[in-house]
């Protein structure tokens, strides 16, 4: 395997920027069994901006919200409502990644600093991709603390359940008109990104709406980032929606690994998650499509659970609705049993349910 020109060792964390991060901090702990980690704020001396770090497994969501009116932060909530700013990822050399991306186009987010206190220190550099978001690079070789400079360790007031979340296994941007391409090759060209799939409006589309979308991949597979343009369709497609009600181009959705979908869903379920809604006839002939699977087939139609299968194996997901008011932001869970895909499969069934949901709120 040829040597990745911009090492990347994975997702360090997800930052979204968010309107009360007190409370998005106790959603993401009752609902999707999050621990709480560390804090940062007024009493740890932060006088502009309050944060809240939460981890399952290899993820980590850093929650932030101002403290005051004129801010960025509070700009783009008010802008974009709760969303992602930053896919922070996990370097060896911040400063080498940093000067790389620059080299090769990237334009510059912030320049390399060093946050040090008596744990260590990271280093962190950002750069710039797709409307407001930031890639950040994180170094954190040389640190202990609990996340870095600036926060202090904090645990949840009350007992959180872990419920098999594991890693991040993708994250999805959503772009305007005419835009993918340009994304597409700023990954290859920047970041040295491979092509790895690509999807147009014959793949997936519906009776009424379309979109395209590629996916790029760093060379050991531990960053894919799926990017989404609308296409051509009679209606309004969800990404139009997305970009029309976030005011601009930003992660559409978050793909988060189990090893036990059942069990994850069942107990997301349970905690009040509300997922897409695909009808039962999708699975009368699921198996004759996919064939053989380990799971009990009325297990995954109970939870709502798809099915899909590549040359490699099988995966199963779902899809949350989104977890803000403005119809942004969701999740996906997949448990990939050998499947390197994304459920081309599944995207018409899928893509009729987003559907009804547009009907609901009038946007279709």
């Amino acid at each position: 395997m040829e040597k990745d020109q911009l090492p990347l060792l994975g997702t360090d964390y997800v930052e979204f920027y968010v309107g009360n991060a007190k409370q998005s901090a106790l959603y993401y702990q009752t609902a999707f069994g999050f621990e709480l980690v560390a804090y940062r704020g007024l009493e740890t001396g932060s006088k502009d901006v309050c944060s809240y770090v939460l981890q399952q497994g290899k993820i980590r969501l850093l929650l932030t919200t101002a403290l005051i009116e004129n801010h960025p932060v509070a700009d783009h909530v008010k802008k974009h409502g709760d969303g992602v700013k930053t896919l922070a990822l996990w370097v060896d050399d911040a400063v080498y990644s940093y000067n790389t991306a620059i080299a090769r186009g990237a334009k510059s987010a912030f320049e390399p600093q060093t946050l040090s206190d008596e744990n260590g220190e990271v280093k962190i550099a950002g750069i710039c991709t797709y409307g407001e978001t930031v890639h950040t690079f994180v170094e954190r070789k040389n640190y202990n603390g609990p996340f870095m400079p600036g926060f202090m360790a904090k645990k949840s007031l009350m007992e959180v359940k872990p419920i098999g979340l594991l890693y991040v296994d993708h994250c999805v941007g959503n772009v305007g008109w005419g835009q993918m391409n340009e994304w597409v090759e700023f990954y290859q060209k920047v970041m040295g990104f491979n092509l790895l799939i690509t999807f147009d409006d014959k793949d997936i589309s519906t009776e009424y709406t379309a979109l395209m979308s590629k996916v790029v991949s760093n060379g050991n597979g531990y960053v894919k980032f799926p990017i989404n343009e609308p296409a051509e369709g009679k209606k309004k497609s969800q990404i139009e929606e997305y970009i029309d009600f976030y005011a601009g181009a930003g992660v559409q959705h978050i793909a988060i690994a189990t090893h036990d979908i059942i069990s994850t869903v069942g107990q997301l379920r349970k905690n009040g998650v509300d997922f897409l809604y695909v009808p039962d006839n999708y699975y009368e002939d699921v198996l004759d499509r996919v064939g053989h699977i380990d799971e009990d087939l009325n297990e995954l139609k109970k939870l709502n659970i798809l099915i899909d299968r590549d040359e490699d194996g099988y995966l199963l997901q779902i899809f949350t609705k989104p977890v803000q008011d403005r119809p942004t932001v969701f999740y996906e869970i997949i448990q990939r049993k050998g499947a390197k895909s994304f459920g081309k499969g599944n995207f018409k069934a899928l893509f009729e349910s987003i559907e009804r949901e547009q009907e609901l709120r009038g946007t279709l």
